[in-house]
């Protein structure tokens, strides 16, 4: 890594030289949630130039966190983790859990970015919780200067899940009205829907069998939000707690 080493006899500093320069551990964790393709890993980790993101990839293969696999029959390129990158699980889920129990829900989540948001949650939906129709489900969110404020969700039985940012000209099955900080909150067991609804952060219409299973079929993110002592998103909120 293109950086001064800390010159310390502690291998927690050894790490950091690899793993402290910036998006370095997002895109450790977007190839871990399964992206292989740069443009997948591009938008899963979010707010990162395809320039940045060139030399992060190029550094992890270096250190031997990343191998790059080219098909020359197709032109395509894969990035997967290697067995060193894949033993920084347990001290990346450690880091998580510490986040979880000991930064305050505002802090950690008024940053969050609704396309990278949206772009993950793809991942989340339990397509077994739904009708066994096309499903269509429609986002709006309430925050101001947004790139876009209103998404869609389009679900069938035996094709990949559909996220559109333009009207994809089928009836609308369940609307749901939110801010970026509730539904962020929601997906990472800082608030529950519940709440949200009772405090008037989320609306929902449309179908009520949909509406009502909101939780089996949007379950929450990878296992955190069961952390023991997390915390939860406060009820009274800060001003600046909305993009």
């Amino acid at each position: 890594m293109p950086h001064t080493p800390y010159g310390r006899l502690c291998p927690i500093t050894h790490a950091c030289d690899i793993l402290e320069p910036r998006w370095t551990i997002p895109v450790l964790c977007e190839l871990w949630a399964g992206s292989t393709r740069f443009n997948d890993i591009r938008r899963g980790v979010g707010a990162i130039s395809p320039g940045l993101l060139s030399r992060r990839l190029k550094e992890l293969q270096a250190a031997g966190l990343v191998e790059r696999i080219e098909d020359r029959a197709t032109g395509t390129v894969d990035y997967v983790r290697t067995r060193k990158a894949i033993e920084l699980e347990p001290a990346l889920n450690a880091l998580a859990e510490w986040a979880q129990r000991n930064i305050d829900a505002e802090i950690a989540l008024c940053g969050t970015n609704l396309s990278t948001l949206m772009w993950s949650m793809r991942r989340w939906i339990d397509v077994n919780e739904l009708p066994r129709r096309r499903v269509v489900i429609r986002f709006h969110f309430s925050d101001r200067n947004l790139a876009y404020d209103t998404y869609w969700m389009v679900v069938e039985p035996g094709v990949q899940l559909e996220l559109c940012t333009s009207i994809p000209g089928l009836d609308v099955d369940l609307f749901i009205e939110a801010d970026v900080l509730s539904l962020s909150a929601i997906l990472t067991g800082r608030t529950s829907i519940a709440r949200e609804v009772e405090r008037g952060s989320l609306f929902l219409s449309g179908d009520a069998v949909l509406a009502h299973t909101m939780e089996r079929w949007l379950p929450t993110d990878g296992g955190y939000a069961d952390v023991e002592g997390i915390c939860t998103l406060p009820e009274k909120r800060l001003a600046g707690g909305r993009q």
